[in-house]
């Protein structure tokens, strides 16, 4: 509907009542679409965005970065906007990652749309960080890759027991990026880095207590959790915490339970201590149990150029800001874009689904310095500039 149609339709409606009614439904309109990808809704204190592709698990593709971000940075000015809250549509997942089979797909006729997608990403992943309004993660469901870059750095993430975190990126051929080496080595010990090599599943509480969700609530008290929210009149940052507090104090399920990795946290902090994905792997091999053993026959699966940059990116990032993460982060992207194992990774876990990547090289001892040291490489004009 154009300009010209809007000023037709509102001179039959003498009313201002009317023509505000208007407005408002076109407003609506806009951004309510319910075949839009992303909802972008005004609800009572609060600016909301739904992640609106159920069936694609609500996969991050670059119109929905582009749709978020603008909208992201009016609710940080609008002073009757209190807090931003992002949830995924269809209750199974929060966001399982971004639309890679695109962006791999998209290499054969349009290179520009892997430079788009990724620096259009972190630099929605920075706004997140930097957004002067609480901003409040639903990750209820399955929470991966693009999904945890949409939540992480947000101020408040609300895990649930259907939540289920992961980053599995060495898997395909690509790295934990969306400022994984930024919050990964600052999790427990070396935890993170044990999650960004294996692309372990933590579920449920367990995403609460290695510190990925700031909150644990039961999902059935999901819905209300929201409506509380929603309801506040003109809340402090204090006010929000204190609702998500409640709700977390009055959750039930698994309360008592301990962390998976608990049993094990002080052999990954000793294994994955080690300076080379080598020395990890030796680690691995000599303690020999069966825990050991099982993360060694899943690290031996990943390309072993993923492992490699994975973990200098997160033994860089230890030290650096986010916004330099993400700059470093970009150069990784590019560079995986421009090699073989990402694509690969891709052909083979999601389009043939054959689940047996031909990764080149195959073996860490080919994966050399000069290499390694080629995706840490500045873009120099091309670089991701905040």
């Amino acid at each position: 509907m154009g300009l010209r149609e809007v000023w037709r339709l509102m001179s039959r409606f003498n009313s201002s009542k009317r023509t505000n009614i208007i407005l408002q439904h076109l407003r609506m309109s806009k951004h309510t679409d319910a075949a839009a990808e992303v909802l972008l809704e005004r609800k009572g204190c609060a600016g909301v965005i739904t992640l609106n592709r159920p069936k694609f698990l609500n996969a991050l593709n670059l119109s929905m970065i582009r749709q978020i971000y603008p909208q992201l940075k009016k609710w940080e000015q609008d002073p009757e906007t209190f807090l931003i809250i992002i949830k995924g549509a269809g209750g199974k997942a929060f966001c399982a990652g971004g639309d890679i089979r695109v962006i791999s797909e998209a290499r054969k006729a349009n290179q520009k749309i892997a430079q788009d997608f990724f620096r259009e990403e972190y630099m929605l992943n920075n706004a997140i960080d930097s957004c002067q309004k609480p901003y409040i993660a639903l990750i209820h469901g399955i929470t991966m890759g693009g999904g945890v870059g949409l939540s992480v750095h947000g101020q408040f993430r609300v895990a649930t027991e259907k939540s289920l975190f992961a980053m599995p990126e060495t898997a395909i051929g690509l790295f934990p990026d969306v400022g994984g080496g930024y919050f990964l080595p600052r999790l427990q010990g070396k935890l993170g880095c044990f999650l960004a090599l294996t692309g372990f599943r933590l579920k449920g509480r367990d995403v609460y207590t290695a510190g990925i969700a700031t909150h644990f609530v039961d999902s059935e008290k999901l819905g209300m959790l929201e409506e509380d929210l929603l309801a506040l009149k003109s809340p402090s940052k204090e006010n929000i915490a204190d609702v998500l507090e409640t709700y977390h104090a009055k959750s039930k399920i698994d309360q008592d339970k301990s962390f998976i990795l608990e049993e094990h946290m002080d052999k990954i902090n000793s294994w994955f201590s080690a300076n080379t994905v080598e020395e990890i792997i030796e680690n691995l091999q000599q303690d020999g149990s069966s825990f050991a053993l099982e993360q060694l026959k899943v690290i031996n699966k990943m390309s072993p150029t993923s492992l490699k940059i994975t973990l200098r990116q997160l033994m860089e990032g230890s030290s650096k800001t986010l916004q330099e993460v993400l700059t470093m982060e970009y150069r990784l992207s590019q560079a995986c874009m421009r090699g073989h194992d990402f694509h690969e990774g891709v052909r083979a876990v999601l389009i043939d689904k054959d689940q047996s990547p031909k990764w080149k090289p195959a073996d860490l001892k080919e994966v050399t310095d000069e290499a390694l040291n080629n995706h840490f490489k500045s873009l120099g004009s091309n670089d991701l500039k905040f």
